[in-house]
């Protein structure tokens, strides 16, 4: 038996152990969106899966009901304004990303591997057919993201999630787990609007080179 295929079976039984573990957790996340907002408690996206295909990805609601749709946050000119209270300190923690859980179920998602990509973030899916790294289940957590997240510019992230494709075993996923936990606990890596210091900064250096 093949790791992916393992890998499967590891994610179907963490998952259903999370589920049920943190369900009063859910349970109170869910109680404190509908009390500070109208709309729903889960939000549902349009996401890329494995080899391409779409899926709707799980979220707790952070946002108003009025926020512009398939707009990723960091292209919003003012993403503060949409972000409700509970919803900033959920992305902070990274607890509005729990409800994957019932992806991971489904067979959509992986506990770790790249992050789906919304369906029109094109030239993500571009740069990442480069590596293949569109050919495996999309996670909940990876690679690219305990080595930057929201500050990495599209070609690198495309890079590391290539580099755990090549590297994918299940102490490579151990890694990432553990550095996932160490990142929600600094925070490193989330950014409201823009595209992030380490994008900036590498903007930066290639003006100055001209």
């Amino acid at each position: 038996m093949t790791y992916i295929e393992q890998k499967r079976k590891i994610d179907f039984m963490l998952a259903l152990i999370g589920l049920i573990v943190l369900s009063p957790l859910f349970i109170g996340i869910m109680i404190a969106i509908k009390l500070e907002s109208k709309g729903p408690v889960f939000f549902k996206q349009k996401r890329v899966g494995i080899r391409q295909s779409h899926f709707n990805i799980l979220k707790f609601r952070t946002m108003r009901i009025d926020t512009p749709k398939d707009t990723p946050t960091h292209l919003l000119a003012d993403p503060d304004q949409y972000i409700t209270k509970i919803g900033k300190f959920l992305r902070k923690t990274s607890l509005d990303e729990l409800p994957q859980i019932i992806n991971i179920l489904k067979g959509e998602m992986a506990i770790i591997g790249p992050r789906p990509a919304l369906w029109n973030q094109y030239d993500l899916i571009e740069e990442r057919e480069k590596y293949q790294a569109n050919n495996v289940l999309p996670g909940l957590t990876g690679w690219a993201q305990i080595n930057g997240r929201d500050e990495l510019p599209i070609e690198y992230k495309a890079q590391l999630d290539g580099e755990y494709i090549k590297r994918m075993t299940f102490w490579m996923d151990v890694q990432c787990f553990i550095g996932t936990i160490f990142s929600v606990l600094k925070g490193h890596g989330v950014v409201e609007g823009g595209t992030g210091m380490m994008s900036k900064e590498i903007a930066s250096t290639k003006e100055n080179e001209k």
